[in-house]
């Protein structure tokens, strides 16, 4: 296992932090996870109040005997951005109790996704009032936010500089958030990456053709080495649900080194596919084409199309897909469906591309089952 300088935190950090998101199954579950993880050099354990149990169980492991280990463990937990100091100061409370610690090492405000959100952290009397006074009587001691907003919103979020750290959603197949990346680097905050095999791709269920493009790597380590060859990166979160689920991701866990010259073949092997299979249909992510008059994310919708096309990634496009509609401000926009033909968008296309007609190309190809988050707000 690496590990890396959280940012101005000076924490140190595996290259690889326990998410607990998926500690679904039991307590005594929960507890087996966060130990397989801490034996294999595994030293952040990330949770959060809307994770169900997870604190619980986090808090629990703790008294079970990962006490022995808490002055070499960093957690982090998260809350909900509030418009009001009390009602976070109440939260941080409440997470300190479930949590069973006199002290967060790491907290965050958990989904700060739109300019109402960030009005409440700018606000004197908002959410950032509370935890300033917890730094001060040291229940907490460090303080970042996690996101999933748009890229306009975490950029003005990390330039009010009042956090240490930032977690956000950046990998090969999503690299819109790198402007992002670079200036949380250039005001050393620390980088978390979120989610990076699960929603960066379904890559632990790649499909073949995704496998045959990224030989001799998996689509897995391939991902994970383009992050960790990234020196402005910290740590990518594992979601582990059990044990048995550490052991895959963590084989990469001591390779940080730069992309060798075989995995750079690989990933430019990967794009050329890309624009060959797309051709002058192929979206490049400009997003020239926003906002929408009818509030369809566009530019999503067609990353998702761009990959089911060229690597057959259509399932994990379904599942994404699927939550437009379903999950609020987390996964914000409207189905391709809705378009209605208006032509707003199509003047500001670089491209030129038919946007109506790859909408519904797109709505056809994954369009399923409605998808709700895995923790309701």
């Amino acid at each position: 296992m690496k590990y890396r300088r959280f940012g101005k935190t000076e924490l140190s950090l595996s290259v690889f932090s326990l998410g607990t998101m998926r500690f679904l199954a039991s307590q005594e579950n929960a507890i087996q996870t966060l130990q397989g993880a801490i034996a294999l050099g595994i030293n952040h354990i990330e949770t959060a109040k809307g994770y169900g149990n997870s604190e619980r169980y986090v808090g629990a492991a703790l008294k079970s005997g990962l006490s022995l280990d808490r002055d070499r463990l960093t957690i982090t937990t998260k809350i909900p951005p509030t418009p009001d100091a009390e009602s976070m100061a109440r939260q941080i409370d409440e997470s300190l109790a479930r949590l069973g610690v006199e002290s967060i090492d790491c907290l965050a405000i958990h989904g700060l996704n739109t300019w109402e959100h960030l009005s409440w952290i700018e606000s004197p009397q908002g959410c950032m009032k509370a935890l300033h006074q917890a730094i001060a009587d040291a229940r907490v001691r460090h303080i970042g936010f996690s996101t999933h907003a748009p890229l306009e919103v975490i950029v003005r979020a990390i330039a009010t500089d009042q956090f240490e750290f930032v977690n956000l959603h950046y990998n090969y197949f999503f690299q819109r958030n790198a402007p992002a990346v670079e200036l949380a680097h250039q005001k050393d905050m620390g980088v978390f990456i979120i989610s990076p095999a699960d929603k960066g791709g379904m890559l632990f269920t790649p499909p073949p053709r995704l496998i045959d493009l990224c030989q001799p790597f998996s689509p897995l380590a391939l991902n994970y080495r383009f992050l960790l060859s990234d020196r402005r990166i910290t740590t990518l979160s594992l979601g582990a649900a059990n044990p048995d689920e550490l052991a895959v991701p963590l084989e990469v866990s001591d390779r940080d080194q730069p992309l060798t010259a075989a995995e750079l073949e690989a990933l430019n092997r990967l794009q050329a596919h890309q624009m060959d299979a797309l051709g002058s249909d192929r979206c490049s992510q400009c997003y020239a084409c926003l906002p929408c008059p009818e509030s369809i994310h566009i530019p999503e919708i067609l990353r998702l199309r761009n990959l089911a096309v060229a690597y057959d990634m259509t399932t994990y496009g379904q599942y994404r897909y699927g939550m437009f509609e379903n999950a609020g401000h987390w996964f914000p926009g409207r189905r391709g469906d809705r378009c209605t033909d208006c032509g707003d968008c199509l003047p500001r296309c670089p491209e030129k591309l038919d946007i109506p007609s790859l909408l519904r190309d797109a709505h056809g190809r994954l369009a399923g089952s409605p998808r709700r988050r895995l923790w309701a707000d």
